[in-house]
């Protein structure tokens, strides 16, 4: 996720450095969050300077001369690459063609290749390939309107769909830092020697302790006189901050993490929000329309991936089957030279790697296209090596994942994958329009219910992770459509609290694993596939019979034969395909919590890293 920070200096006696030098050390204190570049815009005698570039803040800082602007109100971005490579014209702040507007922003404006037509179509010249760059237009035109600045500002807000935090520069109103949030963090800091506003509270922890978290919808601006404002967008009413204000007491480490204990727990919660702004992007990226027809005209389909990313492409397989059905092949990274000799010119291959530097999946997607395969990249990171040496490049928005054990990553990529799946059904007539367009529905609502599961699942899992952490060895067990996700949940489990788990395919566990379950050996059950419950409950009888303690992941509402779990979690649920991404927060939930009860750091899970860079 980008970095944002807002700095209205009231006290030059006590905040004496330039205010470049202010807001680079803010920037600073954001760097965990990833990026790859920065840049800042201060006014200056009611003119607007920017400096930015790609690279890194100690870098760009000094060929940019960050630490010699000055002035008394300023801004600062580290951005994530999402639209558009990151470059020095890409990066924040962006600007109008009068020069009298900066943005910086945070999030996906889902709308910004219509708004951004209509733009040019008015004669409006755009320099970056971004989405933000179509807010500062928005806002030139509501000036060349008439409007004052702030009324501009919030003028321009409405035309904009998607997630966003915005922070604007205006010259026509030069003391003040216009801000506005959607579903993307934004908090102001308040002292009598400076205003922020900011992406998190480490931007500027060093200057006060007193914060006010602003919420979704809100608007308002900080100025020189000292004056706070903030509205409600939809209904222009002021809103009062004498009982938002509250004091702080988190350490820095805590609070770069935004106040949680451990990056990964903090990574579980922004599942949400940033799964929300994959399906925006979905819906709004024709690269998926072309990804669908390579791979409807390929003779076979080759899903390549290490890890998570590999569970993903699992679940990939089974939605392209029941949703475009189509067969694909599977192939853990690693094995490509194997599975490479059946490769030929015709077929497609789609590469799945949260970083796209993952180096076995770099080096299938090599010699496969070598052999004339035509490849199709997923990633979370712009411009990455897997991207950079793909015929077609797809994107998951899930920003910067800092914990090893991928979370957030890890449903984006389903969700992508999914999605691909369900357009290539419908071009190819496996599903009805109808069809599809429930689909999307439910895609639609997973956000809202990622975000119920995890409230659900929570306090549960924390108990149950005191009840398992004793055990050494347990299993994941699903059928059908659960079991990929059976393989995630036993792979965070093994990651992070060192239990010993293993995933199978229900009906394979009397083949030989049953043989380990003796009394309170833990058996959790993924029972997302609704189709598959009468097979389950036989499987189920069987742990029970030999005392095991079973663990149930089920559907609410659903009349089925799955019942006499040792303990229960009731989850929220759509389609089978889709609560491959409803339940998966619920493992990792436990997983993280059995790390804790056992007395270990989920974000430093031994002998692991986040990216896989050797062979």
């Amino acid at each position: 996720m980008c970095g944002i920070i807002g700095v209205v200096r009231l006290s030059k006696a006590r905040l004496g450095q330039p205010l470049g030098q202010i807001i680079r050390q803010s920037l600073e204190k954001l760097e965990y969050r990833g990026y790859d570049s920065v840049g800042l815009a201060c006014i200056v005698e009611n003119e607007l300077v920017i400096r930015k570039g790609k690279g890194k803040i100690k870098d760009v800082s000094v060929t940019q001369g960050f630490d010699r602007l000055n002035g008394d109100v300023g801004m600062g971005h580290t951005r994530w690459a999402t639209h558009g490579k990151p470059n020095d014209i890409n990066a924040h702040p962006h600007r109008d063609c009068t020069g009298r507007v900066a943005v910086v922003h945070n999030g996906i404006i889902s709308n910004y290749s219509l708004l951004k037509q209509e733009l040019l179509a008015r004669g409006h010249r755009f320099m970056s390939e971004t989405d933000t760059e179509v807010f500062a237009h928005l806002i030139e035109e509501k000036l060349a309107a008439g409007y004052g600045g702030y009324h501009a500002f919030k003028a321009a807000l409405m035309s904009i769909a998607g997630s966003y935090s915005f922070l604007a520069l205006i010259t026509q109103e030069p003391d003040k830092i216009f801000f506005a949030r959607r579903n993307s963090p934004l908090v102001l800091g308040i002292s009598s020697d400076a205003l922020f506003v900011a992406s998190d509270i480490p931007a500027f922890l060093e200057y006060t302790d007193r914060v006010v978290a602003l919420s979704d919808g809100e608007v308002g601006f900080i100025a020189l006189d000292g004056s706070v404002v903030v509205e409600d967008l939809a209904s222009a009413r002021r809103v009062d901050l004498s009982g938002r204000i509250r004091k702080i007491g988190w350490t820095p480490e805590l609070a770069r993490k935004g106040g949680y204990p451990h990056y990964m727990i903090k990574e579980i919660h922004e599942q949400p929000r940033v799964l929300a702004d994959t399906v925006k992007s979905l819906l709004d990226d024709g690269s998926y329309q072309r990804a669908a027809e390579v791979m409807l005209s390929s003779k076979r389909i080759f899903l390549v991936a290490a890890g998570t990313a590999h569970h993903a492409t699992l679940a990939a397989r089974d939605a392209l089957l029941t949703l475009g059905g189509m067969v694909s092949y599977p192939v853990v990274s690693s094995e490509y030279a194997l599975h490479a000799l059946g490769v030929e010119e015709g077929d497609c291959v789609v590469a799945v790697s949260q970083s796209g530097e993952t180096i076995d999946t770099l080096l299938a997607l090599r010699e496969f296209k070598e052999r004339g395969a035509m490849v199709v990249s997923l990633t979370n990171m712009m411009d990455s090596a897997i991207a950079r040496e793909s015929d077609l490049q797809l994107y998951t928005k899930a920003g910067p994942e800092i914990g090893v054990a991928a979370t957030k990553t890890f449903i984006t990529q389903v969700a992508s994958l999914v999605f691909l799946a369900a357009k290539l059904g419908v071009m190819n007539g496996k599903l009805r329009e109808d069809e599809y367009t429930a689909f999307l529905k439910h895609l639609e609502e997973a956000p809202e219910l990622v975000e119920k599961n995890i409230n659900i699942s929570e306090p549960s899992a924390k108990e149950l992770a005191r009840i398992l952490r004793d055990r050494s060895s347990m299993y994941c067990l699903s059928r059908g459509l659960g079991v990929p996700l059976a393989k995630e949940g036993a792979l965070k489990i093994k990651e992070v609290s060192y239990i010993h788990c293993e995933a199978y395919e229900a009906g394979e566990s009397k083949h030989g694993p049953i043989s380990l379950v003796a009394r309170m050996f833990p058996v959790v059950f993924v029972a997302s596939d609704t189709g598959t419950f009468e097979q389950l409950s036989s499987n189920l009888v069987e742990m029970k019979s030999r005392d095991a303690y079973t663990v149930g992941l089920i559907p609410a509402g659903e009349n089925h034969t799955l019942a006499g779990f040792d303990y229960t979690f009731t989850l929220s649920s759509a389609l089978p395909v889709i609560n491959t991404i409803l339940f998966a927060p619920t493992l990792q939930l436990l997983a993280y919590y059995l790390a804790l009860s056992r007395g270990y750091d989920p974000d430093k899970p031994r002998n692991l890293a986040k990216t896989v860079t050797v062979e």
